[in-house]
């Protein structure tokens, strides 16, 4: 039994891991961080957040700088469904924004089974 846990991500209780909504792909243990079985881009944030005055005549352009913050996309390796996006400080690990008891979890999917039986 797969239990639904974002837009991109299901948890398969059966082998107790992450896998993709669209495809089926595993990520891995649901015990770790989902975003290390998916593929990552480090995006320069200028590129989605355009400057609002000429960065040829002002150093300040109201853009993000890449020296400060980096966008970071996280990619399913098979089907290259977009995951998760998060804005970091360059260098700075993945965020681990979801960690779930998965002894209650396989107790609510042992019920749900048991009721549609």
């Amino acid at each position: 039994m797969k239990i639904n846990m974002t837009e991109a991500l299901a948890i398969d209780m059966d082998r107790c891991g992450w896998v993709c909504r669209k495809c089926g792909h595993e990520h891995g243990p649901a015990e770790q961080n989902y975003k290390q079985g998916l593929l990552v881009y480090a995006r320069d944030p200028r590129q989605v957040h355009q400057a609002i005055i000429d960065p040829q005549q002002y150093a300040k352009t109201f853009a993000p700088q890449p020296e400060w913050v980096r966008i970071i996309e996280y990619y399913c390796p098979q089907c290259a469904l977009l995951v998760e996006a998060e804005y970091l400080p360059p260098g700075h690990p993945p965020v681990h924004d979801m960690q779930f008891d998965l002894a209650s979890l396989r107790a609510l999917a042992a019920r749900i089974q048991g009721a549609a039986q």
